[in-house]
C-alpha cells in the first residue's frame, strides 16, 4: 500500500492542481454568490480544498495519458473515466456541507470539466502542463498558454487535431 501512494505522490501533477484548484473554486464561489457571501465563501473553500487534494492525481493520469493509442480511446478515456468518478466525489462534498446551488454549481463544473479536460490534454500533448520528465517551468508554460489556447480552438478542441504527441515527434 506503501508503493501506491508513493507513485500516486510521483505522478501528482501540481499544475493540475494548482489551476483547477482556483478556477473551480471560482466557479463555486459565483453560482453560489446569490444565496449570500457566506454561502459563496463556503462553497468556494470547500471546492478549493477538494481539488487541492485530488486535481494533481487527475492531472496526473491525464499526463499519463497524453501518449496513449489509439487516440480517440485515450481521450473518452480522459473524457469520461476521470469526471465520473470526480464528479461523484464532489457532489458528495458539496451535499454534506451543504450549497446552496447544489444544482447550478456541478452542471457548472461539469460543462468546465468538459472543456478543462480536453484543453489540459491537448496542451499535455504540446507538452505544456506537464511535471517530471520532459516539464518545463510554469512560467513557461503561462507564455505557452496563448498559442496552444489558438491551437485548441482551431483543433475543434483537440478533437480534429491529428498532430503527434511531443514524445512521437522525436
Amino acid at each position: 500500500m506503501r508503493n501506491c501512494f508513493i507513485r500516486i505522490l510521483r505522478h501528482w501533477n501540481w499544475k493540475s492542481a494548482l489551476l483547477s484548484s482556483l478556477s473551480r473554486s471560482a466557479v463555486f464561489f459565483f453560482t453560489n454568490l446569490h444565496a449570500g457571501s457566506d454561502a459563496a465563501i463556503g462553497a468556494m473553500l470547500a471546492e478549493f480544498a477538494y481539488r487541492s487534494l485530488t486535481a494533481g492525481f487527475y492531472g496526473g493520469l491525464t499526463q499519463a495519458f497524453r501518449a496513449a493509442e489509439p487516440r480517440w480511446l485515450a481521450t473518452l478515456s480522459v473524457m469520461f473515466g476521470m469526471p465520473v468518478v470526480s464528479h461523484t466525489i464532489e457532489f458528495t462534498v458539496h451535499w454534506l456541507r451543504g450549497t446552496p446551488n447544489l444544482r447550478a454549481s456541478m452542471a457548472a463544473s461539469v460543462a468546465f470539466t468538459l472543456v478543462s479536460t480536453l484543453f489540459h490534454l491537448h496542451a499535455m500533448r504540446r507538452g505544456v502542463l506537464i511535471v517530471g520528465k520532459g516539464g518545463r517551468s510554469l512560467a513557461a508554460d503561462f507564455a505557452s498558454l496563448p498559442r496552444t489556447l489558438v491551437s485548441f480552438v482551431t483543433s475543434g478542441f483537440g478533437l480534429l487535431d491529428r498532430r503527434l504527441t511531443t514524445e512521437n515527434q522525436a
